[in-house]
């Protein structure tokens, strides 16, 4: 088993890079770190002695000064080299770095030093060296108007504002899942040893801003205004979709009330329009019994109550907030699943509980994408 630790853990690649490694509890055993540990002298050693494998996410990219930035960034490889030599470590470094490196800013210029830095120190120490040049990244959880212009237009339509395009470049990204995937394949596939100074990650898109923008306004249109699961014929569109959907108001949102047409034969109610396929099943649940406790990191999954009494919990993977929401058969209703959520349906009535599910692929027993975590501790 490898021990790994991830500078910067609480960033935006970095939480979906400790979220991953999670998954694989048999192959890696993560050291937690805290970016404050860069100035406590004893504590950066002794992270560096115990750990096989270190990535080294945490940086500086916005500053009121741009020096600070640059200073920021070539401090802390230092200090990373520092401890690494107090503790002679021959562990494996991955560092990230940026497509910013071809730009004359100090952003770009500490990135490409830093890659530098740790490279040499490598290569006198007999350590492994990864230097990932990494292109722009985005998906769930960034922080808009500052991670991309995908987390900022995400953000913005998603709370009433009106995203404005400064400049209409085509940009190179990669979705953050695809990223991850590839540094967990660094890490298997790195012989002891190997240096790779300039390691350029490929981007799985290149794509104008006014495209993006355009998807993003055609999810809100129909996924949020007119209940129509958009079409996604391929993987940029799924990955742009997803992280869309993140940004969503879940706690107001849902859950959705839906529409009911009745005569004298009864109700019909549409619960969902598919614009691209997938699967549509259901359950019926005896009185007391919970369902589910699990996670998706792609899957689109919807739960609609159509007959009895339900209590549908969300709790986002590694924090403690949980949204629950009472639904009934008597007002038909839905809540969607947001990837990275833990969730689980309760029957809180005396009857059968009919629950109708949907989601937007297969299921495939050798990848089903599902992760087993309580909701709650109880």
């Amino acid at each position: 088993m490898l021990k790994v630790a991830i500078t910067g853990q609480a960033g935006f690649i970095g939480t979906h890079l400790f979220n991953t490694l999670s998954l694989y509890k048999e192959e890696f055993d993560l050291i937690p770190f805290r970016d404050d540990y860069f100035d406590e002298p004893e504590k950066l050693p002794a992270i560096t002695a115990s750990c096989d494998v270190i990535f080294h996410l945490a940086a500086m990219n916005r500053h009121g000064d741009p020096q600070v930035i640059y200073d920021t960034n070539i401090r802390l490889v230092n200090l990373l080299i520092k401890a690494l030599e107090q503790s002679r470590s021959q562990a494996h470094i991955l560092f990230s770095s940026s497509t910013q490196e071809e730009k004359d800013n100090p952003y770009g210029r500490s990135k490409r030093e830093g890659r530098l830095l740790l490279a040499d120190w490598a290569a006198r120490s007999g350590g492994s060296f990864t230097g990932m040049v990494i292109p722009n990244v985005f998906g769930p959880f960034g922080n808009p108007f500052y991670n991309s212009v995908i987390a900022t237009f995400s953000h913005q339509l998603n709370h009433g504002e009106t995203p404005v395009i400064e400049v209409d470049a085509e940009i190179k990204l990669i979705y953050i899942a695809e990223l991850i995937n590839e540094c967990i394949n660094l890490v298997r596939k790195t012989p002891i040893g190997q240096i790779r100074d300039e390691y350029r990650i490929p981007p799985s898109a290149s794509v104008k801003v006014t495209e993006i923008l355009s998807l993003l306004q055609g999810f809100r249109s129909a996924y949020v205004e007119n209940n129509i699961i958009p079409p996604l014929d391929n993987p940029f569109k799924l990955n742009l979709f997803n992280t869309f959907r993140c940004y969503m108001d879940i706690g107001n949102h849902y859950p959705v009330k839906l529409v009911q047409h009745t005569d004298n034969r009864g109700a019909f109610v549409e619960i969902l329009r598919l614009n691209g396929g997938g699967q549509v099943s259901f359950s019926t649940t005896k009185p007391g019994i919970t369902r589910g406790n699990h996670f998706h990191t792609r899957k689109i999954e919807r739960f609609a109550v159509i007959r009895g009494n339900a209590l549908i919990r969300l709790r986002r993977i590694g924090t403690d907030e949980i949204f629950s929401f009472n639904l009934s058969g008597d007002q038909p209703a839905f809540v969607d699943m947001p990837i990275w959520y833990t969730h689980n349906i309760t029957n809180t009535g005396n009857d059968e509980l009919f629950t109708l599910f949907w989601i937007n692929e297969f299921f495939d027993p050798s990848d089903p994408d599902t992760f087993f975590e309580n909701v709650t501790d109880n």
